[in-house]
């Protein structure tokens, strides 16, 4: 197991690198295990990453990306299936790998909470299948989805009324209740499907999630039918009326309704009370019958859930206690080296594929040139100092990261003749100089727009699912129109002339290349002109600035509203001074870092005219957040300072959000209210040289409704 640096001792450099790998490979883990059902890692593995980018952005929360996988949940919903926009969104869990992580859960509870006394919660197996949301009114289903992107899943209705777990009618439930569980397969279910498939010649699966996954999301439901699913619930959506006053209480209540709930659920008391539960249902982990990844831990009593409430992407009142990733060994062929988006070289295994926990594995990440070489960013020796040549016998790790880790080296299987490797000095694309800045783990191209893997990947990323996703144009047409002299596709703003140039084009026109005819071309043209209508954060994270992910794209959306707003603001800021610097910063999940980028890119000339040349093509709509009714803070910029005595901080800011306001750290003459404990200091008294107005926390409390 490779022995990552701890997160207190990353600098700035490492961990703004090691962000960016996150982001990128846990995005492309979400598309393979929501959209595509075809996993590449396990959903432990998956779980390592994303609590170790989360402790990172903990750390560092300047360098907060806006793709990050702490903003993000599942993928998009896929083509074929009708969208449901879920009413009360359906989030991921944080996880937690050992005892440290889940006594640090429950103090982050009771911290949150100021909570000292007695605090229950359950535990239950978390089921390894495909996560699906069912809605009843008036005691009948009326529709089931999918979890899709947490905000939209897929409209999978008649396949979901095939299941027999999944009642078709309820008696004495609520007027309308979102019954949300986990379509599974059995093990003995599986085996015996993959025997019918491969009798009649058909594609086998390799594990029974894939087979529940790709079953569910089947568009004939006679498919669906015929294959063994099951369900259990677990928990619940929106609700015209509560199911109880407690978790344990309200799963009860789902059993008596008619769904089956998972009989190894406990209610525990403390922290050994949980963990003695992860034992024992570890225990019984291979003669369940069925996969199951760790147990779930949540809050019992629902008040505290609500006041707990959530982060972008997981609750607070709940996690997944998982169970160990694998290990295996195999043949290092080779060592490439990648160029992206902002230049970054990053060496890749490739490796003799080998089986890891049930996952084909081929490649592997290598970080980078220090741990290619056996020392960490400070010259410290990892792997005790063993460096990684090409026909070694390694070790792969899969813990969470798409492309596995490359743990550790067999010296006594070493070839004769195998020699250390030497990473290039020059980008091996364009040939540009490949430099390392000082407190940079990453070796950069600085080729810039000369640069055409640089500006491929850009253009990847401009087109990616979560930015202008225009369909029919995806990495690999971006690859052939970026090479092709004739549609010239060199950057984005050119995807939004392409019809107008092949239409004037007498010859070289779309249709008449390989892989394409009139029928796709006219689509993919209709396609891009659909997408000129953006909404402004999916414009600002497809603009691929460094360091603005999509999580940060969505809250300088949210901040400033519209296109014209934030192109002023990014225009008139300078990096670290000015009005429009410390609104920029004052941002909550802004640092300085992302700052200094984003404007950065605004006063290039080169960027800057790209920019400019893409917006004029696009018409960029508002974002408009979502407020609770007749709040009384809603749009306004608040600021808490000094000591809060009735609620947390955390609490405070998180209420503020939730009922429309921008919650900011610092004091200006856009700050409507600045609510002050005791001993507020100098946020104070500058609110009161503006003549900002200052309320203490118990006209906060009437404000925001007392819980």
């Amino acid at each position: 197991m490779p022995r990552l640096k701890a997160v207190e001792d990353l600098t700035e450099a490492e961990a703004r690198d090691e962000l960016a790998r996150l982001a990128h490979e846990i995005t492309q883990a979400n598309e393979a295990y929501h959209l595509r059902d075809a996993p590449e890692i396990s959903d432990a593995d998956y779980d390592v990453m994303r609590q170790r980018n989360l402790a990172i952005e903990a750390r560092f929360p300047g360098l907060k990306r806006a793709d990050s996988p702490s903003g993000l949940v599942g993928a998009a919903v896929a083509d074929g299936f009708g969208k449901v926009r879920h009413e009360v969104r359906m989030l991921s869990l944080e996880n937690a790998f050992d005892e440290t992580d889940v006594a640090d859960f429950i103090a982050r509870i009771r911290s949150y909470l100021g909570h000292d006394g007695a605090l229950a919660f359950t535990a239950e197996p978390k089921i390894d299948g495909l996560s699906l949301s069912l809605r009843y009114e008036g005691g009948r289903l009326v529709q089931a989805a999918t979890r899709g992107d947490g905000e939209t899943g897929e409209n999978v209705t008649e396949n979901a009324r095939t299941i027999a777990d999944i009642p078709q009618t309820l008696e004495g439930a609520p007027e309308v209740l979102e019954v949300r569980g986990e379509v599974y397969m059995a093990h003995a279910d599986f085996t015996d499907l993959n025997a019918r498939q491969q009798a009649a010649g058909e594609k086998t699966f390799a594990n029974p999630r894939n087979a529940a996954a790709g079953s569910l999301r089947q568009l004939d439901a006679r498919i669906t039918a015929a294959r063994p699913l099951r369900f259990f619930a677990y928990a619940w959506g929106a609700l015209s009326e509560p199911l109880a006053d407690t978790q344990f209480g309200a799963i009860d209540r789902l059993h008596a309704l008619g769904f089956k709930t998972n009989p190894l659920t406990r209610l525990c008391d403390d922290a050994d009370g949980l963990l003695a539960q992860y034992r024992a249902i570890g225990a019984e982990r291979a003669m369940l019958g069925y996969d199951i990844d760790g147990v779930v831990y949540k809050v019992n009593d629902l008040t505290l859930q609500r006041r707990l409430g959530f982060r972008a992407a997981t609750p607070r009142w709940a996690i997944a206690h998982k169970f160990p990733a694998e290990l295996a060994w195999t043949r290092l062929e080779a060592i490439d080296i990648q160029v992206g988006r902002t230049g970054a070289l990053s060496p890749v295994a490739r490796l003799r594929p080998i089986t890891v926990g049930g996952v084909v594995v081929s490649n592997a990440t290598l970080h980078n040139e220090d741990y290619i070489a056996g020392r960490d960013a400070k010259g410290e020796p990892i792997r005790d100092g063993k460096d990684i040549r090409v026909g070694d016998w390694v070790q792969v790790y899969r813990a969470g990261d798409v492309i596995p880790k490359v743990a550790d080296v067999d010296l006594a299987k070493r070839p004769d003749g195998a020699v250390p490797f030497v990473f290039p000095q020059v980008c091996p694309e364009c040939g540009s100089a490949a430099i390392r800045e000082e407190g940079d783990a990453v070796r950069r191209c600085t080729g810039g727009l000369i640069c055409p893997a640089q500006a491929v990947e850009r253009l990847k990323h401009f087109v990616s699912r979560n930015a202008f996703d225009i369909e029919g144009l995806g990495a690999k047409q971006v690859e052939a129109f970026f090479n092709d002299p004739e549609l010239s596709v060199r950057t984005p703003a050119d995807i939004f002339t392409l019809a107008e140039r092949d239409a004037a084009s007498p010859l070289k026109k779309l249709k008449n290349r390989d892989g394409w005819g009139e029928t796709s071309a006219r689509k993919l043209f209709a396609a891009i002109e659909q997408c000129r209508t953006i909404s402004l954060n999916r414009l600002i994270f497809a603009l691929g600035i460094r360091h603005v992910g999509e999580t940060s794209a969505n809250l300088l959306a949210t901040h400033y509203a519209t296109w014209p707003a934030f192109e002023a603001a990014m225009t008139a800021a300078e990096v670290g001074a000015g009005a429009e610097w410390a609104e920029l910063t004052g941002i909550d999940g802004i640092g300085a870092v992302l700052a200094t980028s984003l404007i950065t890119a605004f006063h290039q000339d080169a960027e800057r005219a790209e920019i400019d040349r893409l917006v004029a093509h696009l018409d960029v709509q508002p974002v408009v957040r979502r407020v609770a009714a007749d709040s009384p803070v809603a749009g306004k910029t608040l600021v808490f300072t000094g000591t809060l005595e009735k609620m947390t901080r955390a609490e405070a800011k998180a209420r503020a959000e939730a009922l429309g306001a921008k919650v900011s750290g610092s004091v200006s003459a856009k700050t409507d209210l600045v609510i002050a404990g005791p001993g507020a200091g100098s946020k104070a008294k500058q609110a009161e040289a503006l003549g900002v107005r200052i309320i203490d926390e118990d006209e906060w409390l009437d404000l925001a409704g007392r819980a």
